[in-house]
């Protein structure tokens, strides 16, 4: 099957999709499981907050894999494109002519996994930007280089 020019995130991006995403949801299970025990809508066993929490990671390294296999991008002469999701699929172009600014973000684990996030700040509202984590550091740089020169160019015309 073609991809039709869309590129997949790098395999050492996974890990970083899986963490984070499977650490956000154990959370969030751990809290809703606290907030059961304080209002009194379930009377504690001592291992239903751990068993929450580990529902939660493992839920969230699923979706996190899923997250992960499903992103996917492209860069053409009408500008860059973010594809994210299978079943609720969401598509996401961004006009040369729109980009206003370019961001390259790179955390500690990022940077030590060689990977960045590009953010693409658009004309628009003040929160109009899209953001895709886990790009090959050079892939966002090249990215950020090439959007550049496009925004350039169409200032230029």
């Amino acid at each position: 099957m073609p991809n039709d020019g869309w590129q997949a995130l790098p395999p050492r991006a996974r890990g970083l999709y899986i963490v984070s995403t499977a650490l956000g949801i154990a959370a969030a299970a751990f809290v809703v499981g606290v907030i059961l025990i304080v209002s009194r809508l379930y009377a504690p066993t001592p291992y239903f907050l751990p068993g929450a929490a580990l529902i939660g990671l493992l839920i969230g390294a699923l979706y996190g894999n899923r997250r992960f296999i499903n992103t996917r991008w492209r860069l053409n002469g009408d500008g860059f494109a973010l594809r994210r999701g299978k079943l609720w699929q969401v598509e996401t172009r961004v006009p040369g002519s729109r980009v206003q600014h370019l961001d390259l973000k790179r955390g500690p684990i990022e940077r030590y996994c060689r990977l960045a996030t590009l953010v693409i700040h658009t004309a628009g509202t003040r929160h109009s930007s899209v953001s895709l984590s886990g790009l090959d550091e050079h892939d966002a740089e090249w990215l950020r280089d090439r959007l550049a020169s496009q925004t350039d160019d169409d200032d230029d015309a």
